[in-house]
């Protein structure tokens, strides 16, 4: 995946000497949550629209030296690290910065994931379920012979949630033999969290079930 080809060339960048007249135009003038501030023609550190809230326009950005956030990316970055550093900073513009320390372009939050969402993860037929086990028990080498061993294929999958000592992993598979690799996770004491219409039909079992149960009782 080449995200290099999304690098923002035409963004403005400010440094720590000019008024936050400036800043104040460019977050009035856009939705972005950030902007690249230099020093010396250097990355300094990024400016957030939510510290702009209050500025007046004739102070120094030289006052909020301290409060500048210092976060970035190379050109060489993975893009699921580029991914993380949006996630984790609660972003949607990220400065590329070179090894000179110079501010060469930006990543935009939208462009890198809609070139996530064209991977055949998304792309390519197949079906999603999601599972959930002790994150003590679970292994992706058990979750992948779970599937190839009923003679599906494993397209993908990741983490997607994790809480109380337990992981949650979503998984992308082909369709065939889907029920028979469903009920193998089960077999493995895998919870599933979304499955099959097997499961949403006993779900909906459970639920008039329960639903009867309370009628009798009135």
């Amino acid at each position: 995946m080449h995200i290099q080809e999304h690098i923002i060339t035409n963004l403005p960048v400010f440094d720590i000497k000019d008024t936050t007249e400036k800043i104040l135009e460019f977050f009035q003038d856009s939705t972005y949550s950030h902007i690249a501030i230099l020093e010396d023609g250097r990355f300094l550190g990024l400016f957030s629209e939510i510290d702009a809230d209050g500025l007046q326009p004739d102070a120094k950005i030289e006052e909020f030296r301290y409060e500048l956030q210092s976060f970035f990316a190379r050109r060489d970055t993975n893009w699921l690290d580029v991914l993380e550093i949006f996630a984790r900073n609660e972003a949607n513009l990220l400065p590329v910065v070179n090894e000179k320390e110079e501010v060469t372009g930006y990543y935009c939050l939208t462009d890198i994931v809609s070139e996530f969402i064209d991977t055949p993860f998304f792309t390519d037929p197949g079906s999603i379920l999601v599972v959930a086990k002790g994150t003590k028990d679970y292994s992706f080498s058990e979750i992948a012979q779970i599937v190839e061993s009923n003679n599906a294929k494993l397209y993908g999958g990741f983490i997607t949630d994790t809480q109380n000592d337990i992981i949650e992993v979503t998984l992308k598979i082909t369709a065939n033999n889907y029920n028979k690799v469903v009920q193998t996770f089960r077999r493995y004491n895998y919870n599933i969290v979304f499955g099959n219409s097997d499961d949403e039909f006993l779900e909906d079992l459970k639920n008039r079930s329960d639903y009867l149960e309370k009628y009798l009782n009135v």
